[in-house]
């Protein structure tokens, strides 16, 4: 079995270079979190475990049953049925929950976005690489003396970029007609 050392060395330096690109990235994003933020997405990550839930529940049973048993057994009855209370801490509760959620969808939203930018920038980048290439491609088969020139219809278009404006029309016009057949 290799080291993790072994498996790094096996591993290009230009991937560690991304790595660590990528690590900063996170780090950007986290430094750019207020400490309010951060307080709300622990709790939030907190909110939905599974002992978190089954804390609730056992919680309410045992509430109900307290207050339903409390006056055959001479305790303190806090809260009869219908459960006044319990319903105000369920619903104290539910509110609190969906706040730190949409905290913490808020900022994972923000960075999807970032996401989704970068990945639309690297995507364009290497597609002028790639149409670029095909183009150099060509012009040295057709410079090379050896080698049989020969019309590619096909290279020819590849080398050509991508007209990012004209497919963002392509996409708003083709989610246009969708939306309209839906309605």
């Amino acid at each position: 079995m290799e080291s993790p050392h072994e498996s790094q060395e096996a591993v290009p330096a230009a991937l560690h270079e991304h790595l660590g690109t990528v690590t900063d990235f996170y780090a950007r994003h986290e430094a750019e979190a207020t400490r309010g933020q951060r307080l709300f997405e622990k709790i939030s990550l907190f909110l939905g475990t599974p002992a978190y839930v089954s804390a609730n529940l056992i919680g309410a049973v045992a509430w109900i049953g307290w207050n339903i048993a409390a006056p055959e057994y001479g305790w303190i009855q806090w809260d009869e049925p219908p459960f006044f209370w319990l319903q105000g801490f369920i619903a104290l509760n539910a509110f609190l929950i969906s706040t730190a959620v949409l905290i913490r969808q808020n900022r994972m939203s923000a960075l999807a976005s970032q996401h989704a930018h970068l990945d639309l920038q690297v995507n364009l980048l290497a597609e002028e690489k790639s149409s670029k290439i095909i183009a150099m491609l060509e012009e040295l088969r057709r410079d090379l003396p050896n080698v049989r020139n020969k019309v590619d219809d096909e290279a020819a278009e590849l080398a050509t970029p991508t007209d990012t404006e004209a497919v963002l029309s392509i996409i708003k016009d083709s989610s246009e007609s969708l939306h309209c057949e839906r309605t």
